[in-house]
């Protein structure tokens, strides 16, 4: 499903990711572990197409995605990849449906196929009675739900999540850790979460650690 192979990148003379290779099946979830400042984001951030490596290659769905234009690229990571952050960064002036809906518009669907779907994931995610709530008037757990309907209403194969449940307490923590197991039982996504949250990671199909700028 996505496949990197020696992946580098460095900032000035810092080296943070020395020849890094991963993959992921389809419907896999993988958690990566490690120390703050040991390479997580940098790595999600390059599979997620937002950075872009100074060697190594990223291939999702087969496709070499760097390979793309800048253009191509954009349209590429808004259909085929969802990000889930740990600040949802909801746009405060709009509802939770249109929030969601956004992606999906900007892919250019159909107004109605989008909001139609969009009104199933969040019913999917228990907040059919907050769909026309603005964030102001949602609890953290809610405002992260809508972040992963956001991330899900094109039906991208891959779900990026980084630190998705560290602004949370623990028991919207625990609920977002089984959403994510319904999720994928229910659209065969690969989900790739970075997190300090044992819990979480344990959860996960595989879990790795980053280390030293590389994955164990």
């Amino acid at each position: 499903m996505i496949e990197a192979k020696g992946i580098t990148k460095a900032y000035g003379s810092l080296q943070v990711l020395k020849g890094v290779d991963f993959s992921a099946q389809s419907g896999e979830i993988v958690s990566i572990m490690g120390d703050s400042g040991a390479g997580k984001t940098t790595l999600l951030q390059i599979l997620g197409t937002l950075e872009k490596p100074d060697a190594g290659t990223v291939r999702l769905d087969n496709t070499d995605v760097f390979a793309l234009s800048q253009k191509k690229l954009a349209a590429f990571r808004n259909r085929h990849i969802g990000f889930v952050f740990q600040f949802h960064h909801l746009l405060p002036e709009f509802t939770a449906l249109e929030n969601v809906c956004i992606p999906g518009f900007i892919a250019k669907r159909k107004k109605n196929k989008v909001e139609s779907e969009a009104k199933e994931l969040l019913h999917t995610l228990g907040l059919d009675d907050r769909l026309h709530h603005k964030p102001s008037a949602l609890s953290g757990g809610e405002q992260q739900r809508v972040a992963v309907a956001r991330a899900l209403i094109n039906r991208p194969g891959l779900v990026l999540a980084d630190e998705p449940t560290g602004n949370l307490d623990t028991h919207n923590a625990a609920e977002l850790h089984e959403l994510f197991f319904t999720l994928r039982q229910a659209y065969n996504n690969t989900f790739v979460v970075i997190t300090h949250n044992p819990d979480l990671a344990k959860l996960a199909d595989r879990t790795l650690h980053m280390k030293d700028g590389q994955l164990r």
